[in-house]
């Protein structure tokens, strides 16, 4: 991992991210699809549907209608996906059976360059992805504007690493069909237990421990107090956490990438 950053990494890493953007563009209303519609699909499945149940949710000293309470917590999600699933399938597709990372590599770009495009792309999908989300929740009066708009380079941040750990994991796995395991025990565990539906609260006095290691429920808290207008002074350190956790797997990523494509 040494000399990582920013001996081996210049400006031409915005190729890679300028190859993935022209790609993008020529499928962009099919990549639009999904941002708009999935929010209206929670929203009516999670927010309508449960909220008649669940009634009013106690957060943080306030009752916030159920829908109120799960809407940051859903861009959060949006933000993890776009993220993660960019830097391992779709990495892992470019890697492996379109080589389009060996065609790289036989330009001036370095492997270093070539990772910080791919993940420096994915944060951009989970900006655009949550901007696009943002909308739609904002007709729904779900959202408190300025504060909101902290949401887009949160949204930047926690894009950031999701993609690292996706792009570690790229390197880790034998085949794209064994992206099931993280996926199984690091994803779906996140998206139930970070906060997203219930309240930490909820949860046994070591349950809430545990959901303090993931980075979720960082950007979870990070989220509703920008979305809500509830900036509290303890959230400086999930955000911290956040630039902590992109730092230590940023380098990760590269090593086990090199380790992959460098024999």
């Amino acid at each position: 991992m040494n000399g990582v950053w920013p001996k081996q990494i210049s400006r031409r890493f915005l190729r890679v991210w300028q190859r993935n953007f022209s790609v993008y563009r020529m499928t962009w209303k099919i990549n639009f699809l999904p941002p708009l519609l999935e929010p209206l699909l929670y929203l009516v499945a999670f927010g309508i549907g449960l909220q008649s149940l669940v009634g009013a949710v106690r957060f943080q000293g306030q009752t916030l209608s159920y829908m109120t309470f799960i809407a940051p917590a859903l861009l959060s999600v949006t933000i993890m996906y776009n993220a993660f699933f960019e830097t391992s399938y779709t990495s892992f597709v470019r890697m492996y059976y379109q080589k389009t990372f060996d065609a790289m590599l036989a330009t001036p770009l370095t492997l270093e360059e070539i990772i910080t495009g791919e993940i420096a792309w994915a944060a951009t999908r989970s900006l655009i992805a949550a901007a696009l989300m943002l909308t739609v929740i904002s007709f729904f009066g779900l959202v408190h504007y300025p504060q909101t708009l902290w949401v887009i380079p949160l949204s930047l941040l926690g894009g950031a690493a999701f993609a690292a750990i996706g792009m570690f994991f790229t390197g880790l796995v034998p085949n794209i069909e064994t992206f099931n395991l993280p996926i199984f025990l690091f994803i779906t565990p996140m998206f139930l237990f970070s906060g997203t539906f219930f309240p930490l609260e909820n949860l046994p006095g070591w349950a809430q421990v545990l959901a303090q290691i993931l980075p979720l429920t960082h950007l979870v808290n990070l989220a509703r107090a920008f979305t809500l207008g509830l900036w509290q002074n303890r959230l400086w350190g999930s955000l911290l956490y956040l630039v902590v956790f992109t730092l230590i797997f940023f380098p990760l990523a590269v090593a086990r990438m090199r380790r992959r494509l460098i024999r």
